[in-house]
């Protein structure tokens, strides 16, 4: 059974629109979060090499730094406040890209539903943050680029993404780099996602001529089409 749940940010309470078991609480972290950071930085190695797939390590260091500084969300056990779920903010371009990095839902809490919530309450507060920023990811998980197509994130190339060399450093210790190199950042296993806050949603692009659909409204059709089928 699920129930009407809320968001936990600083010390307000926000009303989701998502339903979910009200065993969990959805947060951005602070200083007080700080002690699961090498808890994390453990289970995203045992994560990526239980998948077989390559991921960007993270020290346990910078996880705390990304705590400290209000750009993490985790999802906590509500009554042990055991860490369930984790992701965090990257600022790429002086601030003109951001991405919502580092996905991850420990083995005994999946099935639950965080990864959505949390990539839901990461994305709102991204947007609310940075309103003019391009938010954009990086994945090979079927399920994350189909919650990211339901926020309004499209399928694009690479040559899309941040210039930023700092963000393509950040790939140096992900086992497919070699890969990437070799293909000159055009592609690799990753599919990369992009939302654009000053493109149209699909909704507008098929209203905008009542009983007609554009050329861009066809080409979001296709494109959630593709990610539909990835998924399934």
């Amino acid at each position: 059974m699920t129930i009407n749940y809320f968001y936990a940010h600083n010390v307000h309470n926000i009303q989701s629109r998502a339903t979910m078991n009200e065993r969990f609480i959805i947060k951005t972290a602070g200083p007080n979060e700080a002690e699961f950071a090498d808890e994390i930085c453990r289970e995203m190695e045992a994560s990526a090499k239980a998948r077989g797939t390559g991921i960007a390590r993270r020290s346990v260091d910078y996880v705390r730094s990304k705590m400290s500084k209000g750009d993490a969300f985790v999802a906590l056990e509500r009554d042990q406040l055991r860490i369930a779920g984790f992701c965090y903010i990257e600022m790429w371009g002086h601030g003109r890209y951001i991405a919502n990095s580092g996905l991850l839902i420990f083995p005994e809490f999946r099935g639950y539903g965080i990864g959505r919530s949390l990539k839901e309450y990461a994305f709102e507060q991204s947007r609310e943050r940075f309103p003019d920023a391009k938010l954009f990811g990086l994945t090979t998980s079927s399920a994350v680029m189909h919650i990211n197509s339901e926020l309004g994130y499209r399928p694009v190339v690479y040559a899309d993404l941040t210039d930023d060399e700092e963000f393509w450093k950040g790939c140096t210790s992900c086992v497919n780099y070699q890969t990437l190199e070799s293909k000159q950042r055009k592609n690799c296993f990753c599919t990369a996602m992009l939302y654009d806050p000053n493109r149209k949603s699909r909704q507008q692009l098929q209203t905008a001529v009542p009983g007609t659909k554009s050329q861009d409204a066809e080409t979001v059709d296709h494109l959630g089409d593709l990610v539909n089928a990835i998924s399934n």
